[in-house]
């Protein structure tokens, strides 16, 4: 057969690499004295990086799962078939933790360490952690009642997966969802239609619909229903303690923008039976609890798409040459690459920190718990904001080869807004951040005094700082300007952190970027005078070259 070139100059697939091997995981677990996991957190990041976990990701991402919802005699069954592939990733992440085993965990540093693992993990399929994170997040809401808690949590918290149709009590491993949102109203909660009606028996009735119900085969949901006292939290369990089915019924898969690998649905619940969470009346401040926790797996999934794309980018210029030189060594590819590690850099600490923030609050910490709850909230909104522009101009790094399906990047763009929509809307999130402060005004405080921790360690932070604490005295027009503000307060956070804990050179050029604002409106516009060497090194990299698995 006749050749009609050498392929010559393609970049290899970025496999067998340890996606732990990232200066920030080891700074932030070293920072916070949780050095005893790193051992924990490479092995999850070796393989992670393998052919075998990438090729599992591939295969679960190419073969969506699809509804039953009768069987072939006709009888109603609401049943979801995923891939083998997705169970087995499923496997592997409760194996090792990432789901709600931190709340059982009498390690001091569990929710930082499983953060790490997570976002470690993260990029190797972005749809099974849907699951994942809802059962993380819904063992603080369960707690509400201690009866409940002691019912699902032992199951939601062991290190294991079942995805069998059964009684939870028959069940060593469960999962959990959330089914909050209605067609009429989305993040309005308030405006919900869906009713309950109690029972003799102390149970409730539930009858209404749901528009987004994300993996909808968990074995039990968090619902928003309207009792008579009012919008209530319920507990749903697909299958009763009788065996039966509940009156969940399953309507449709979504066709997402993002992950196919999960199933997102739309329900109906018709007479399902539900247990109350919580008193009537309060089932936002229930729900609250969870989607605290589901909004850091935001923060800290955007972070991880930022370092997986840097990754990918940096990657793709230390093994091309473009007009006589390799393409890491361009100047002004240096600069893209750089401002990318920068901004990654930035969400991955504050998400750690975050995290590590959880540890304390929920060890007793009252003043962690406040300063978390506005922290949270503005790095939510900046975080994921930042994610769709990133992946795009990772994306564009790798130039064509980006552009097609194979590299991997169409599917890290398509899941980069996810983040910022779910769990509430840029709006919803900026707003969220200014009632926390009219609320507990201390809160406020709390923050502003953990950016005064960073004072004098660089003008351009003191100056930038200065600047956002006059930005609260013009009470009538804060809700306009609610996205400038916590904007401005995400940034000042991060570079807080990263002037006490990170690289100086990281440091330096997010001082001069972001709080300077010396630079453009796209990625790549870095001013001169930075040393970008440690940063491009920090982010490329190390120890590729394994053997890519075929698509299934």
């Amino acid at each position: 057969m006749t050749t009609t070139h050498e392929v010559t100059n393609q970049v290899p697939p970025l496999t067998g690499h340890d996606t732990a091997d990232y200066a920030v995981f080891e700074e932030s677990l070293r920072r916070e004295g949780a050095t005893s996991a790193l051992d924990d957190l490479h092995e999850v990041g070796r393989l992670a990086g393998t052919a075998h976990s990438i090729a599992l990701g591939d295969r679960a991402e190419a073969h969506p799962p699809v509804l039953h919802t009768h069987d072939r005699y006709g009888h109603r069954i609401d049943q979801v078939a995923y891939d083998p592939s997705y169970h087995e990733l499923m496997e592997i992440s409760t194996g090792f933790g990432l789901h709600g085993t931190p709340w059982a965990s009498d390690d001091p540093h569990a929710h930082l360490v499983r953060a790490a693992k997570l976002s470690a993990w993260g990029p190797v399929d972005a749809g099974h952690q849907c699951p994942i994170s809802m059962t993380y997040a819904s063992v603080p809401a369960l707690r509400v009642d201690p009866s409940l808690a002691a019912q699902y949590e032992p199951g939601l918290t062991a290190a294991g997966y079942d995805p069998s149709f059964r009684r939870p009590a028959d069940k060593q491993f469960l999962t959990a969802g959330m089914s909050m949102t209605e067609k009429q109203g989305g993040s309005d909660v308030r405006a919900n239609t869906t009713r309950a009606r109690e029972q003799a028996d102390g149970t409730y009735r539930i009858t209404g619909h749901k528009w987004f119900t994300s993996a909808p085969m968990s074995d039990l949901l968090l619902v928003l229903a309207q009792a008579p006292g009012g919008l209530t939290c319920f507990v749903v369990p697909r299958v009763l303690p009788d065996g039966t089915a509940n009156g969940i019924r399953l309507q449709r898969l979504k066709d997402k923008l993002g992950n196919h690998s999960n199933a997102s649905s739309e329900v109906e619940y018709v007479d399902a039976v539900g247990w109350r969470l919580g008193d009537e009346g309060r089932g936002v401040p229930t729900i609250i609890a969870m989607v605290n926790m589901t909004r850091l797996d935001c923060t800290i999934g955007s972070a991880s798409s930022m370092r997986a794309g840097t990754l990918q980018a940096a990657h793709h210029a230390a093994h091309r040459q473009v007009f006589g030189a390799q393409l890491i060594d361009q100047p002004l590819m240096r600069n893209v690459l750089a401002d990318l590690a920068v901004e990654a850099e930035g969400a991955t600490t504050v998400a750690l920190w975050l995290a590590a923030l959880t540890d304390r609050a929920e060890a007793g910490d009252e003043q962690a718990a406040m300063l978390r709850r506005v922290s949270l909230a503005v790095s939510k909104y900046h975080v994921c904001k930042r994610s769709p522009i990133h992946a795009a101009e990772a994306l564009e790094c790798l130039g064509g080869n980006g552009y097609v399906e194979d590299s991997r990047m169409p599917r890290l763009y398509r899941e980069a807004p996810l983040m910022s929509v779910w769990e509430g809307s840029g709006n919803v999130a900026a707003l969220d951040t200014l009632r926390a402060a009219a609320k507990q005004p201390e809160s406020l405080a709390v923050f502003m005094g953990e950016l005064d921790e960073a004072r004098g360690a660089d003008r351009r932070y003191d100056a930038f700082v200065d600047e956002l604490g006059s930005a609260f005295t013009d009470v009538e027009t804060i809700e306009h300007r609610a996205r400038r503000v916590v904007g401005d307060m995400a940034t000042a956070l991060q570079g807080s952190l990263l002037l006490r804990h990170g690289h100086p050179a990281v440091a330096d050029a997010f001082a001069a970027s972001r709080l300077g604002r010396d630079r453009g409106d796209v990625f790549g516009t870095l001013p001169t005078g930075l040393d970008l060497a440690p940063i491009i090194e920090r982010c490329t990299p190390k120890g590729t070259g394994e053997t890519q698995d075929v698509i299934a």
